[in-house]
This record gives structure tokens, sequence and C-alpha cells, in this order.
């Protein structure tokens, strides 16, 4: 089956979809809520019973506790790192696009940078990081610096593969209809390649955030990375995990983001995987 007629499918499929798809959301949702319950019930339990120190574990319930007393702080602090993952990751997303279309118009610079690309995930962050800091400071630039080569990978790569995957069929009948390799680029291989795009965006989204709170934990002025700096020297193992869970908070709504912008600009490439994924399995 062709991707052209495998997309129909499954704008019809879309289609049709009841909009009470929320039960279907449930039954995905609920086995990992009731196992986060359970495990958030094991550690208060533990912790009423065992008398560990606060400072060592604290309960979940003081974690909650003193996190809220402490809002303003956790607010201020979420903030700027939320400001450094959106503008870092940005400057990420725009750097992506631009080289994986360069790539795919140049075999030349695909043999260039393709190979730099994968050897740039071979440079451990944990050790950048502090020397970014050293050569630009404490200021916004280091941390979009870190954020970028924690989030640049899986885009541009997911791109290239999206537009090498396209279906060649597809862009030979637009050449021989007189199509320039522009118009073949914006008519099948973009769209094509948008739903490996959005796979690989919502994995950058999350480094994004990992990488924000990491180049503000080697040095920062404000941020959730160098308020669980400050609170793990003052011994506040409850704020430190208060900001760890706002943290998990920020990288949650940003992935759920996600899937609206693809809702907008893709609206057909979640309801395509399910046939793909259908097809696949019978083969």
């Amino acid at each position: 089956m062709s991707i052209s007629a495998t997309r129909s499918a499954a704008l019809r499929a879309h289609r049709d979809t009841p909009a009470g798809g929320v039960a279907a959301v449930l039954r995905r949702v609920l086995p990992a809520m009731l196992t986060l319950a359970a495990l958030i019930a094991v550690w208060q339990v533990y912790v009423q019973t065992s008398g560990i120190s606060p400072q060592i574990l604290p309960s979940p319930l003081r974690v909650v506790e003193q996190g809220w007393a402490h809002r303003d702080d956790l607010a201020l602090n979420s903030w700027a790192t939320v400001r450094e993952t959106l503008i870092g990751f940005a400057v990420s997303l725009a750097l992506a696009w631009a080289l994986a279309i360069a790539v795919d118009f140049s075999s030349w610079l695909r043999r260039a940078l393709v190979p730099l690309f994968v050897v740039s995930q071979t440079l451990p962050i944990i050790a950048i990081a502090p020397l970014v800091i050293i050569w630009f400071g404490f200021g916004l630039l280091p941390k979009i610096v870190v954020i970028a080569l924690a989030t640049f990978f899986p885009m541009a790569i997911g791109l290239i593969e999206g537009f090498a995957a396209t279906d060649a069929d597809a862009g030979a009948l637009l050449r021989s209809m007189g199509a320039s390799r522009w118009q073949v680029f914006r008519y099948v291989r973009l769209p094509s390649a948008l739903p490996r795009f959005f796979t690989a965006l919502r994995i950058g989204i999350t480094y994004a955030v990992v990488g924000a709170v990491f180049a503000e934990y080697v040095g920062a002025s404000e941020g959730l990375g160098i308020y669980m700096s400050l609170q793990k020297n003052s011994f506040r193992t409850d704020l430190v995990l208060a900001a760890v869970l706002v943290t998990a908070l920020i990288s949650l709504v940003l992935f759920a983001l996600t899937y609206a912008v693809e809702k907008v600009v893709a609206p057909w490439a979640r309801a395509e995987r399910g046939p793909l994924r259908n097809e696949a399995s019978r083969v």
C-alpha cells in the first residue's frame, strides 16, 4: 500500500473515530497511574514505619507540603528554567530544520554532516557543560548551548530519516508532471517526514528540560537546577524532591503540548501511525 493510500485511509479512520476517545486515553494512562500511586503509597508507608530521618528520605506528603510552603521560590525558579528551555529548544529546532533540509538537498552535505551529528552525541554533556560555563559565563547563552547539544541530534536525524523514507513513486510522479525539486520536497517529502519528526520532537523536548536543569546545576543565578543544588547543600531533601517533581511536571506539560502542535500542523500524522503499525504487524 502506498503512503498516499495509507494516509487517506488514516484520515478517513480519524474522521470516523468517535469523540469519546477519552476512554481509550484512560485505558492507556490508567495502568501507569495506578503503578505510580502504588509506589508512592509504599514510599509513604516505609517512611512512617521505618523512622528514617526526613533529611535522608522525606515522605511524599512532606515533599508536597514543603513544596507548597515554598511555592513562590519554586515558581520563580521554574519560570527561569522554562524560559531557558523554550529559548534553547527553539534555537536547536531551527538548526535541526535548516541543516536537515540542507542535507536532504545535497548528498555531499549528507556525507559531510551526518557523521558529525553522530560524533556530537559521543561528547559527554556532563563534561562539556562545565567548560561551556567557563567559556560563556553564567548567563543565558551557556544554557542555550547545552540544551542545543542535548536536543539537536534526535530532531535532525528524525527529519533526515523522514525525508529519506518518502515514497519514491510519489516523488517520481510529481517530477514526471514537471514539478521542481522544491515542489517535490514541499508536497511529498515534507509531509512524509512529519510523523518521524514529531516522534523526535517528543524525545527532544524532554531532553531540553533535563539539559536546562543540568546547565543550571553546573552554574546559574536562578532556575530549578541551582535551586536543587542550594537545597541539597542545606540538607533540605524535601525541597530537592519538590523541585524534581516540578521539573517532571514541566516535562510532562511540554511533552503533551507536542501532541497539540501535531494535531494542528499535521492532523493526519497521528492517525496514519495506527494503520501503518497494523499493516506491519500482519507482515
